[in-house]
């Protein structure tokens, strides 16, 4: 049972996007221990308590933020596929990104290349661009993720800048939403 506010249900062809109940805790660890999806995000996989944490930040940023992180899964199977949304982890980052939403995805190895996470994001973002006062977007990429980064740029991101995280050097790209594209 969830017990944080409503956290909207997105639906795709393929997929069914939710919000993170305890039970996926296994899932969303096995996912984050693995080095073939870390590599290119943190570089080190997380424990199962790290990754408990994270779920836990996922329901508190729907709660204090009013958007936060989906569990993306099979719409026919149910299987869990990976996670998909937005968040402010006020970062130390160089330049600052204060204040702006962070889209960010991650999916298991199984799940990737086949589509999914564009779908994933693109409804991710159609939310954000009728929820979210301001529905500018930012995403913050290793500069050597190139699957991320034409990922973002399929769906909109650009004007890619570089910046600092920690010791590491990122992209930082930013998406206007449907307020600067003119739609009503």
């Amino acid at each position: 049972m969830s017990v944080v506010p409503h956290i909207p249900r997105l639906t795709t062809k393929r997929l069914i996007m939710r919000g993170h109940v305890a039970k996926d805790l296994d899932d969303s660890a096995a996912m984050w221990a693995d080095p073939a999806v870390v590599a290119l995000i943190s570089g080190t996989p997380s424990t199962r308590t790290e990754t408990w944490a994270r779920l836990l930040t996922y329901a508190g940023l729907w709660q204090h933020l009013g958007y936060g992180y989906w569990a993306v899964t099979d719409r026919v199977t149910g299987a869990f596929l990976g996670e998909v949304g937005f968040a402010d982890f006020k970062r130390d980052i160089t330049p600052s990104t204060a204040d702006s939403p962070e889209i960010g995805w991650a999916f298991r190895t199984d799940a990737q290349g086949r589509g999914l996470a564009v779908e994933a994001v693109t409804a991710a973002l159609a939310w954000a661009d009728q929820s979210l006062r301001d529905n500018a977007t930012l995403c913050i990429i290793n500069p050597l993720n190139d699957r991320s980064l034409r990922l973002a740029s399929k769906v909109g991101y650009a004007d890619a800048i570089v910046g600092r995280l920690g010791d590491a050097e990122v992209q930082i790209l930013r998406r206007m939403g449907r307020e600067a594209h003119g739609a009503a």
